[in-house]
């Protein structure tokens, strides 16, 4: 696969670094949530290895589609945990030609815990561990592109948050990091990865303000094919405003994810749709 091709497949992780702002509070037994958001990203563009925004090679245009299907539920005090399925749309055509494919991406599961509750205190702080399953079809060919990463990811990441209640407001976030297994069959070790989100969000009535800002980096060299690769490290910075209204028991929302900076990472803007929704087990 040629490295705008991988690039171009890669950036639909980057839609699993956010998640609905207001599954930040960990979940009661008995409560939980459900959120479907899409991502749609067309670009002929990308971030090279010194940050500048160039041309894919050879008159490269991507276009993603991908709908992240998360659902969260309490499972004790103090206890929540989360699935995340993604179904995605990936199309790349260059002067060489151009291809396809539509699938179930990687999977995520995460359990999270509010350590603090069992000391007595209330304050928002938690932490979540995740595992990425390898789920998404993954072929090492230059006629294919790959739906997953063919590699299973590992993820730990602490949280907190901020209600200004009885102001409609809140600010929260979290840093993490990721690390990531070797994939043996295209002989690739991507390199670990931290990453960090900050959010704050704002409801006037039904009509609901948002702003997130995340990124994620390269901690270690990526290693391909036993060779250390510093040039293959990458990088990226989003901002992402939104809109939501409240509608039938959710809330519609619709927002631009600018890339404003990155290596190695397409470039450009992703239009983002969601619907997320509370429900009682």
């Amino acid at each position: 696969m040629s490295p705008g091709r991988a690039s171009a497949w890669v950036a639909v992780a980057l839609a699993a670094l956010a998640a609905s702002a207001e599954a930040q509070w960990v979940e009661t037994p008995g409560q939980g949530w459900a959120d479907l958001t899409v991502y749609h990203l067309d670009t002929r563009r990308i971030f090279d290895i010194d940050g500048s925004v160039i041309d894919f090679f050879a008159d490269g245009h991507a276009v993603s589609t991908s709908a992240f299907l998360t659902v969260a539920a309490g499972i004790l005090p103090g206890v929540d945990g989360w699935l995340q399925v993604p179904y995605q749309r990936l199309d790349y055509e260059d002067a060489g030609d151009d291809l396809v494919r539509t699938g179930i991406g990687d999977s995520n599961l995460y359990l999270r815990v509010q350590p603090l509750l069992y000391l007595g205190s209330d304050f928002p702080l938690a932490v979540r561990a995740g595992v990425k399953v390898p789920v998404g079809d993954f072929a090492v060919s230059s006629d294919v592109i790959p739906l997953g990463d063919g590699q299973t990811d590992w993820q730990l990441m602490t949280e907190i948050g901020h209600s200004f209640y009885p102001f409609p407001a809140y600010v929260s976030g979290w840093v993490g990091y990721r690390w990531r297994e070797t994939n043996v069959e295209a002989r690739r070790d991507f390199g670990d990865e931290g990453f960090f989100l900050a959010q704050a969000g704002a409801n006037r009535g039904r009509l609901g303000f948002q702003l997130i800002v995340e990124g994620m980096e390269s901690v270690t060299t990526p290693v391909i094919e036993g060779v250390p690769l510093p040039n293959a490290e990458r990088s990226m910075r989003l901002v992402t405003p939104k809109i939501s209204y409240g509608v039938a028991s959710g809330t519609l929302s619709a927002g631009a994810r600018i890339a404003l900076a990155g290596k190695n990472l397409p470039a450009g803007t992703s239009l983002v749709l969601g619907y997320f929704s509370r429900w009682p087990l």
